[in-house]
This record gives structure tokens, sequence and C-alpha cells, in this order.
């Protein structure tokens, strides 16, 4: 999808004309046609008429006559607020109560209060270097997703840590510690399959990925200030009605 977008970084008024009046409807089916993608969300900005496009995990703009797509950051020019950060981070939130947490590693340290949920392949160096920092996290629950999307040996490594008699053990030995893996594969591996249609299902492209309690879901390896941060901000966060 990216070869057909024009990206650019700034956008003034006098690069668009005045928009045209269209329906998301109308101008949905004209951007599929034109993009050859299937569009997951549409919704008018309050800015210059653009049109907001969500798919394939991308944000783009265009207007009512698509006579331009823009890709980048839109900036509120008053505020100078990323609109586009913030759609983004509303569009990706995750509904937690639909994480099939049976599938994941579980691992509590003191009271569990709090909770982070990860998706991470054994052979990428940015886990590895998280499950350093989330190894510092107390009063946590901990539920990591096997998501081998690297390599076969991804998998392999993945059907190993579900098959060991202790998964959690087995899992911070490997990421912790670079111990070898000795458990053997011939145990039920259904949900490392199940994880990695799930996690496609929420076009989750790279490891690791976290999603907090809230839904927020974050890419990336973030510093354990970042996750404590966000952790006491939740903790903090009043109580829904």
């Amino acid at each position: 999808m990216s070869r057909n977008i024009l990206s650019i970084a700034l956008i003034t008024a006098a690069c668009l004309t005045a928009p045209a009046h269209a329906n998301e409807a109308s101008v949905k089916s004209a951007m599929e046609a034109k993009l050859g993608v299937k569009i997951s969300s549409i919704k008018q900005t309050p800015y210059l008429g653009l049109y907001e496009i969500y798919a394939d995990g991308q944000i783009f703009y265009t207007d009512a006559k698509q006579s331009v797509i823009i890709a980048g950051a839109l900036i509120d020019g008053k505020t100078m607020q990323n609109y586009t950060a913030e759609r983004m981070q509303k569009l990706t939130a995750v509904k937690f109560s639909d994480l099939p947490l049976n599938n994941a590693i579980k691992q509590v340290r003191g009271d569990g209060k709090r909770v982070l949920v990860t998706f991470e392949d054994p052979n990428c160096g940015y886990c590895k270097r998280l499950d350093k920092e989330i190894a510092k996290l107390d009063n946590i629950t901990l539920y990591t997703f096997l998501y081998p999307i690297l390599s076969p040996d991804s998998l392999e490594k993945s059907k190993q840590v579900w098959c060991s008699s202790d998964k959690a053990r087995a899992w911070n030995d490997l990421m912790l510690d670079g111990k070898k893996l000795t458990a053997k594969t011939n145990c039920n591996t259904s949900a490392i399959a199940q994880n990695i249609e799930f996690g496609r299902s929420l076009n989750i492209q790279g490891t690791p990925t976290l999603i907090f309690a809230d839904g927020e879901r974050i890419p990336g390896a973030l510093p354990l200030d970042r996750i404590e941060q966000k952790l006491v901000s939740l903790d903090n966060a009043p109580a829904k009605k």
C-alpha cells in the first residue's frame, strides 16, 4: 500500500482545494478501489475537510474528491497536539477481555494487581531487552503470548517453551539467561498457532508488542520507567461507574 501513497511531513491549506460534499461511504468505496485494500474505518476529521482512512494498521488522509492522499502526522496548528498519534492509540486499542489469556505464559509477582500483556518472539533481541526490564517489576501479573513470526526456529523454540513442565521458567531461562531449551515438542502446541492467528487479526506486525489493562497497545521495547509510568497512571485512574 505504501507505494501508492505520497508521504509528506507538512501540509497547508494552500495545498488543498475547497472540500466537496461527500459522505464517508462514497469516499471509502472510492479509496478501496484506488488502493486495492480493505479500509477498516473512515472518519471525517475536523481539519480542512480531510477524511481519516485506517487500513493495514496505517492512518492516512484524503479530501472528498480524493485529489490528494497524505501519509504522516496531522498536527493541530493551535494546540500542537499530534492528532494522528491520538487517533492511532484509539484505533489500535485492544479490548482486554478479548485476549485469550489461557494461551499465554502467566507469571505473578507480589500481589499481582497490575497487569501487563506482551507478544514476543524467542529470537527477538528487543524482546530480550524488554524482558530484562520487566523482570524488575513487582506486584504484577505478566501474560506472555508466544508469537513466533521471525523464523522457523522461532516456532521450534516457542514449542519447546510451551511443552516445558514449567513454561515461565523455560521462557525466563531462554530470554534472560540465554540457556538452551531441552524440552521435547510432542505436547499440544495449538495455542501457539492460535496466538499467531489472533495477533494477525489485531495487525500485530512486530515484537515485542505491549498491551496494558486499559487496552492501549505500544510496539517496541519500552524502558522500565515508561512501563512504570503507565502502570501508575492506571493505578491512579478513577474507577469506571
